[in-house]
């Protein structure tokens, strides 16, 4: 993953990518119908007072850590739209259980919850075999 600064070498306004990665975060965790506080959770649990400005402006900074976690959730609601044959299953499918491997009967957005980034690279992982 590129850092900050590396991102603003390689010619990337790092408050533009800001902006349009929540707006792209907050976009499909509406269609995943998600609260605020798993949203909070898939971001890396900012202060909440953060979470809030970023959601109200849909605009900020945001860290190496942060956008990582925001392209990990778009690469798995990408996977999902190509997998499953309409937007309302693919959207649906993050709450559904899974027996996989990996799950244990508990649903995707279960084990994204658990907080930690490999919890959101495994899913998104899982459905790329899936893609083949």
């Amino acid at each position: 993953m590129m850092q900050p600064h590396s991102l603003e070498r390689a010619g990337f306004d790092p408050d533009e990518l800001g902006s349009a990665a929540l707006t792209a975060f907050f976009n499909i965790t509406a269609a995943w119908h998600l609260g605020a506080e798993e949203e909070r959770v898939l971001l890396g649990s900012p202060p909440r007072s953060t979470f809030f400005k970023w959601k109200s402006e849909r605009a900020a900074r945001l860290s190496a850590d942060t956008l990582e976690r925001i392209s990990y959730v778009m690469g798995i609601y990408k996977a999902l739209h190509i997998l499953l044959p309409t937007q309302e299953v693919a959207d649906a499918w993050v709450k559904k259980p899974n027996s996989a491997r990996g799950f244990g009967g508990k649903s995707a957005l279960e084990r994204m919850l658990a907080g930690r980034v490999v919890d959101l690279a495994d899913v998104r992982r899982y459905l790329d075999a899936q893609r083949g």
